[in-house]
């Protein structure tokens, strides 16, 4: 599914981001004082990577169970289309069948109803997203800020946050083609 492969376009590059801000943090501490800042920024870009990647995982949860709820349907679509095909039997028989057909014509809207609500929140979640990519941004350019501060280490540090930056665009890339594949879901 292609929402799938968006969301791996993201959890990838949020690990990354998760990686770096590790090693950053203990590139920071090798800084002492000068880098403090540095440090605490990099501390929040690992907390930015570790929500990001908690809100991979449930819109990846979610839209498994899309998956499952169209699958479903499919299903009982193909089931009506049987029974409309046998045609209708005369008698008790033809009575059980009608009471068949009606039970899985209400379960279908009942499918359909539950499939809108999962694909509106899908689009929601990832409307939602785009103010924590954001705030990623926002604390990438502090580190890069921040990287100045940073002495003899101020090449290492701002090495790491343009490699920050380059990372949470790559996100931000990826947010775009969820958004893309997620729109008109909330109709």
């Amino acid at each position: 599914m292609r929402v799938n492969e968006q969301i791996k376009d993201v959890v990838r590059p949020a690990f990354r981001i998760s990686i770096m801000a590790l090693n950053a943090i203990l590139l920071a501490r090798r800084a002492g004082d000068a880098a403090r800042g540095f440090g605490v920024l990099s501390g929040e870009l690992r907390r930015f990577a570790g929500e990001l990647s908690q809100n991979m995982e449930a819109l990846r949860q979610l839209t498994a169970t899309s998956v499952i709820a169209v699958t479903a349907l499919v299903k009982d679509g193909r089931y009506l289309a049987i029974i409309d095909r046998v045609g209708q039997p005369d008698g008790a028989i033809g009575e059980q069948v009608e009471q068949v057909r009606l039970r899985q014509q209400r379960a279908n809207e009942r499918r359909l109803g539950e499939l809108k609500q999962m694909r509106s929140a899908l689009a929601q979640l990832v409307g939602d997203l785009r103010p924590l990519v954001q705030l990623g941004i926002v604390l990438a350019r502090l580190a890069r800020v921040e990287a100045a501060y940073g002495g003899a280490f101020a090449q290492s540090l701002t090495q790491v946050s343009a490699e920050f930056s380059r990372t949470i665009e790559q996100i931000e890339a990826a947010l775009v083609g969820l958004t893309k594949a997620t729109e008109g879901a909330r109709g």
